[in-house]
């Protein structure tokens, strides 16, 4: 669809590469350039065979023009770099070469260095002294150091560097797609939700990004002056009458709406998804319908709805749309996901954002709801937990709505799977939609009716829940638990659901436990999370999000990942060894975030 190339007309930024070399000429350099070169060169074909950015395109990488051998060609390359919209750079050596003469100095690029472990030449001595100079300078930069030596005419990557590499490189480009982006404000506070309380100088300073914000009235105009795609109307109205089911209506029948009510309100929310689409990345249609400031929409890579409770208290609630906006299709086909928090809860946004640009896929919201302990389902429904499910159960509900890809209904290898978009097949969007109802809202919660997306999470997928809080006097502090999604017998499932609104998705979800710290049981995990929303992603990315963390500067406070997996700036190591946790909070303080 041309809306869709419309929203990527930026474009991504690049991976630089930068192969380093000991600049004494009349023998060592020449010795040395191609395998230098070759380095390079085998680093920018792993990244672009391996990583893909969000339209499924595979992510460009930049090779300096030569090596590096001294500030000129340093020089060179950086300005090579500026004009080719490089975003991230990697530097590559064998060999001993100049550090601070080499060395990427641009404080805005995450930077990493693999330095070559071979004896013929000391490039681990120029790893570790060019790293010192980025830790004296101030600059943090990722160290990449492989465990076993390799001969010096070993071309290949040893799998622990190729997966620190891939690991920086997700990170890193995730971080540079932030920047200069937007978060779409539509609305303001719900409910006296404090992540609804948009905080302008964490975007711009941590993150790289602007603050939009549009007041909902922006809806109604668009409504009533009709500052839309009609043929699109049309095609969204037939399909959402052929594809989403309306469920069983749970309102006492004195508060039903009448069937022209609720057919007026399957009309205004198709409206509000395709309006809100087009606020946040615009649309050229509407250039040609004579709205040419409309059309450009906000650059916005991320949004939140205010929805409760003024716009809820009078208009259809906003669950539609943000349920379908979530989801990697729609009536224009299969694509990628446009990220929208519900009740314009921007932190737990973010930390949307942050799983979405790290693995192209679809995210969770949810309320972090309940609790159940063994005991408490064995006392309320007879039933023995047992599985990963053992030592209890969070049960994750929201009144807004969450991605239909939650579902688990599309698959990898006989296995319930969430995929990037270019990997999932029509079929597999037809079962999302048809394990889907949607619900007439509870209009007690929700006076200007609408319909809320149903549907139960398949049990068996690898899940990581993260959530981002503010604290006074210390900033930005990341949350993760990874853990699986779980299943329950159906009559199990049901009184459990049923003692909350049965109107919305749930996700059962079991946290990998520890024994210690925040992760001693599952009750630890519910009683340390920060705040009442979290952020669902496919995978166990918990590494992931903690190496973006550090090239942001925000801490993590809670994570139940490996050791052995933690990846942050080696300059981090000299906060203190014992307690990485204590230590990453002492960094992130010292160094500030990214963009100040």
């Amino acid at each position: 669809m041309a809306n869709e190339h419309f929203r990527w007309k930026q474009g991504f930024p690049k991976i630089g590469i930068r192969p380093t070399i000991d600049g004494r000429r009349k023998g060592v350099r020449e010795s040395l350039e191609a395998q230098t070169m070759a380095m390079a060169q085998s680093v920018a074909a792993l990244l672009s065979e391996s990583l893909r950015y969000p339209n499924g395109e595979p992510v460009e990488c930049v090779v300096a023009d030569s090596c590096i051998g001294g500030v000129a060609e340093a020089s060179q390359t950086a300005d090579k770099f500026r004009k080719e919209g490089v975003g991230v750079s990697i530097t590559v050596t064998p060999c001993w070469c100049y550090g601070t003469e080499t060395m990427d100095m641009d404080p805005l690029v995450p930077k990493a260095i693999w330095g070559f472990n071979g004896t013929e030449r000391p490039g681990a001595v120029y790893l570790a002294a060019v790293l010192a100079g980025h830790a004296q300078k101030g600059l943090p930069a990722f160290g990449i150091y492989g465990k076993d030596v390799q001969d010096s005419s070993d071309t290949s990557i040893p799998a622990d560097v190729r997966d620190k590499l891939l690991r920086f490189a997700k990170a890193g480009l995730a971080a540079a797609m932030m920047r200069g982006k937007s978060y779409l404000s539509i609305g303001s506070v719900s409910m006296g939700i404090a992540g609804s309380i948009v905080n302008d100088t964490f975007f711009q300073e941590y993150l790289g990004m602007r603050n939009e914000y549009v007041d909902s009235s922006e809806l109604i105009r668009r409504i009533e002056e009709e500052i839309y795609d009609k043929e699109e109307l049309e095609r969204a109205l037939a399909w959402v009458k052929e594809n989403c089911a309306e469920g069983p209506d749970n309102n006492p029948a004195h508060l039903r709406q009448s069937r022209e009510k609720k057919d007026a309100d399957w009309e205004t929310v198709v409206k509000m998804t395709i309006i809100t689409r087009d606020l946040m990345v615009g649309n050229p249609k509407l250039e040609e319908l004579g709205f040419g400031e409309e059309a450009l929409g906000h650059n916005a890579i991320l949004s939140g709805f205010q929805g409760q409770r003024q716009w809820t208290d009078h208009f259809p609630n906003g669950d539609f749309m943000e349920a379908m906006l979530n989801t990697s299709f729609d009536w224009n086909g299969i694509r990628a996901p446009y990220l929208v928090a519900t009740e314009n809860d921007s932190l737990n946004g973010v930390v949307m954002l942050f799983g979405y640009l790290l693995t192209n896929t679809a995210q969770i919201f949810a309320d972090v709801r309940t609790y159940w302990s063994p005991e408490a389902v064995q006392r309320v429904t007879g039933h023995t937990l047992s599985g990963k499910a053992a030592g209890g159960i969070l049960h994750l509900i929201n009144s807004g709505p969450a991605t239909l890809d939650g579902t688990g209904e599309q698959t990898r290898d006989g296995q319930p799977v969430m995929k990037p978009f270019w990997e999932i097949t029509q079929e597999e969007a037809d079962k999302c939609l048809k394990a889907t109802s949607w619900r007439p809202a509870s209009v007690e919660y929700f006076r200007g009716g609408g319909f809320s997306s149903d549907f139960l999470t398949k049990g068996g997928m690898p899940v990581t829940m993260s959530r981002l809080n503010l604290v006074k006097g210390l900033g930005p502090v990341l949350q993760i638990a990874e853990g699986y999604t779980v299943d329950l017998p159906e009559k199990v499932h049901d009184i459990l659901d049923q003692r909350t609104d049965p109107t919305w998705p749930t996700t059962w979800f079991a946290p990998n436990i520890t024994g210690k710290g925040a992760f001693t049981d599952v009750y630890s995990v519910m009683n340390h999370w920060g705040s009442n929303h979290g952020s669902i992603s496919y995978g166990h990315i918990g590494a992931d999000l903690i190496t973006l963390a550090s090239i942001l500067r925000i801490p993590v406070a809670m994570h139940n990942v490996a050791d052995d997996q933690l990846f942050r700036p080696r300059v981090w190591g000299s906060f203190g060894t014992e307690s990485p946790e204590s230590a990453d909070f002492r960094a992130c303080s010292a160094f500030g975030p990214l963009y100040r």
